[in-house]
């Protein structure tokens, strides 16, 4: 049995709640494809639906804690060292063409530090969690980076200027949510990106470091120009090498 804080229990509800609408509206927005003008609009729309029922959910329970989320910004309550770190839908230009592959993610930042985070892909109903000392989780089973320690058997993931840059084996799935999710998960051997939003990666950073991965200090960047690198212990080394250009 998995113990779990009261915070993480109120993360989970609210993606859950919030995870019918987008599971909805994504069967609508493989209709929409057909008409002209695309379903850019109405994906903006869940967008900020979405994050209505997160903000709401989470209020419930904890009423003074602030938030930072991707389409409002920042709402300062009484509690300005707690903050629930938002983002509605992380992958939504896969969502906006009909790829299932985005996810709903939700951290606890406390005192300058993630202490919980949640990313949830609806689609393939994968909950992957993880809380300060506690490990990290997909569902109920716990989750591991991998332990390759050579190069040329791992794959990597970034966006498509560390594909541009990179020499390694690459993967750009458009969703960074996920891709520090499948780290976590040992799918991916490590992640790196430059100039990213903290809601892109703060929960997927806490999942890699509770599966035993290692993650840089994200807190010295501006929150919306982070260059982040997360990857297993033994293959760090030797993705910093590839990357020290980038």
């Amino acid at each position: 049995m998995i113990s779990i804080s009261s915070n993480l229990n109120i993360m989970i509800k609210a993606v859950e709640k919030a995870s019918k609408s987008v599971i909805r509206d994504f069967g609508e927005v493989e209709k929409l494809q057909v008409k002209r003008k695309g379903p850019r609009d109405f994906v903006t729309k869940t967008d900020k639906k979405v994050e209505k029922i997160l903000i709401e959910e989470l209020s419930k329970i904890k009423k003074n804690y602030s938030f930072i989320s991707e389409e409002i910004g920042s709402i300062l309550n009484k509690d300005k060292e707690n903050i629930w770190i938002i983002d509605p839908i992380d992958g939504t230009t896969n969502f906006l063409h009909g790829i299932p592959h985005f996810a709903i993610c939700i951290a606890l930042q406390s005192n300058k530090e993630i202490i919980s985070g949640l990313i949830f892909d609806p689609i393939k109903d994968e909950m992957f969690f993880a809380e300060k000392n506690k490990g990290a989780f997909l569902n109920s089973n716990r989750l591991r980076v991998s332990n390759k320690n050579s190069i040329e058997n791992c794959l990597f993931s970034s966006n498509h200027e560390g594909l541009k840059f990179s020499n390694l084996n690459m993967r750009y799935t458009g969703c960074a949510a996920l891709d520090l999710a499948y780290v976590a998960s040992g799918r991916f051997d490590g992640f790196f990106h430059n100039n990213i939003n903290l809601w892109d990666v703060a929960a997927g950073k806490i999942i890699v470091e509770e599966a035993g991965g290692v993650v840089n200090d994200i807190n010295k960047f501006e929150k919306n120009k982070i260059d982040i690198r997360a990857s297993s212990s033994s293959i760090k080394d030797e993705m910093m090498k590839n990357l020290k250009n980038f």
